[in-house]
């Protein structure tokens, strides 16, 4: 503070993850992913390289990812990673926390909690997809993955699509109460199925997992069907077999980072899709880009996750929470 007791220009807005329930819908979070992702495709909003290091400590994975939108003048970075073993301590085992710095000085303007950030903003990307990608007639949705992440997903897509029924499968299958229960509160009926099944019944695949090696494998994809692979985001993870890219329209939040460490790095690897193959959903939305073309074409959107949806999120979020009131300032 000043002499006078009054907040100086040096003050740091502060957000905390309590707030955040409170302030950002998944409507909005939807509202902002869109806007980014047709921001990237205009070149007018970039990411920087991201940085995902194991700190070979509680077996986590700690990183950063950071951006500048010139349109918004959104400039910062989320620092966080996965934590296994938080969950068995009662936390999320995502954790995160989004900075923002004043693009005209390079001040600290703002910390923003981001771990609701990240669950909303990683769902509304992939019900982004669903939303230009989906076949108009979609009425079974598929969800692969019963965590922390997987209600968000469905909550986020099922705005999208007239939906009827929802099918899961689980690598535990002592999980799935999480997405039964998701589906009741949505009014939607619930069966637990296997992956040939759930291929066989789906419309629309949402895959949200932190696997090694595929689950969804390209005999259980029908034709038609849209994909959201969501989970894989380091280099060595794979939730979808690779034939399925080699057979589908892929799109992506950003090809850098689809082609490296995204889903689409192990088709890029055995040579059965190029990066010319993969589009930016940003096209789509931005209409450069047809999007789906035919009723029995496979979609895949390949969702790794970018710094600019974390801070397309925590700049509404500090808006909100300073109109409501609700956040606190310190002189920094």
């Amino acid at each position: 503070m000043g002499l006078d007791g009054a907040m100086t220009d040096s003050a740091v807005t502060i957000v905390p993850e309590g707030e955040i329930a409170g302030l950002i819908t998944p409507q909005i979070a939807f509202d902002a992913v869109e806007a980014t992702f047709a921001a990237m495709s205009r070149k007018s909003a970039y990411n920087f390289p991201v940085i995902r290091e194991s700190i070979g400590h509680a077996d986590a994975l700690y990183g950063f990812k950071s951006g500048f939108d010139r349109d918004s003048l959104a400039l910062g970075l989320k620092s966080g990673g996965y934590w296994p073993g938080n969950e068995a301590k009662g936390l999320t085992n995502h954790q995160s926390t989004v900075i923002l710095f004043d693009a005209d000085t390079g001040k600290v303007k703002a910390l923003v909690g981001g771990n609701l950030l990240t669950a909303l903003r990683t769902a509304a990307a992939s019900a982004v997809s669903i939303k230009h990608l989906a076949r108009e007639d979609a009425k079974v949705l598929g969800m692969i993955g019963a965590g922390h992440q997987s209600a968000f997903q469905m909550r986020a897509a099922v705005a999208q699509r007239n939906f009827e029924k929802v099918v899961g499968w689980n690598y535990h299958p002592e999980m799935l109460s999480r997405l039964e229960d998701t589906a009741t509160e949505l009014g939607l009926p619930f069966e637990a199925v296997s992956l040939e099944e759930l291929g066989a019944q789906s419309d629309v695949i949402i895959s949200i997992t932190s696997s090694f090696a595929p689950s969804l494998l390209d005999a259980h994809v029908k034709p038609g069907t849209h994909i959201a692979a969501m989970g894989t985001d380091t280099k060595g993870k794979q939730e979808i077999d690779a034939p399925i890219l080699a057979r589908a329209t892929v799109f992506t939040d950003e090809i850098a980072q689809s082609i490296t460490i995204g889903e689409a790095q192990h088709a890029i690897a055995d040579g059965s899709l190029t990066e010319g193959q993969i589009t930016e959903i940003g096209a789509v939305i931005n209409g450069d880009h047809a999007g789906r073309t035919s009723a029995d074409e496979i979609t895949v959107f390949d969702g790794t996750g970018v710094g600019l949806q974390d801070l397309a999120v925590a700049r509404v979020a500090v808006d909100l929470a300073q109109a409501k009131g609700v956040a606190s300032k310190v002189d920094f």
